[in-house]
């Protein structure tokens, strides 16, 4: 997958904001002043990482850095105001979330079999990541239709 000047422009109407260029990075500032979050993101389309290339996509806050490797696709929720990021390897899934109000949240190695199971027979503590990344479903069975 490749990320085009239309992807970016999608990206940046679902979290509110205008991306900034520079170079080889997309940058989206969010902020939520009422419950004082903000959030920088970075899209890095197809770039060296290690001996490959690939998406690398960046979430920095007042305390956290998260970095999500290879990115495979993306999935956007404009009813939640979301963008799940996806990355696939070996029958886990990792899925970075970036929220409109500023949230984020990180799910990493998660079994695929789990996006489509019975959520309800899951513990909580692992019910949430199946819900979640259970947004990805399409963009991953397209992604394999094209392979």
């Amino acid at each position: 997958m490749k990320f085009t000047n239309e992807d970016i422009a999608r990206i940046g109407q679902t979290l509110g904001v205008e991306p900034k260029h520079v170079g080889n990075v997309y940058r989206f500032e969010v902020e939520n002043t009422e419950q004082k979050r903000k959030l920088s993101l970075e899209v890095y389309p197809d770039i060296p990482i290690g001996k490959r290339t690939g998406n690398l996509i960046s979430v920095y806050t007042h305390t956290t850095h998260l970095q999500l490797h290879f990115c495979s696709g993306y999935v956007i929720s404009n009813e939640l105001g979301e963008v799940t990021f996806i990355g696939e390897q070996g029958g886990t899934l990792s899925g970075l979330i970036v929220e409109r109000e500023g949230g984020c949240s990180l799910y990493a190695n998660v079994d695929r079999s789990l996006l489509t199971g019975d959520f309800t027979k899951l513990g909580p503590e692992v019910m949430l990541s199946g819900i979640a990344l259970s947004l990805t479903e399409d963009v991953l069975t397209s992604e394999e239709n094209k392979k």
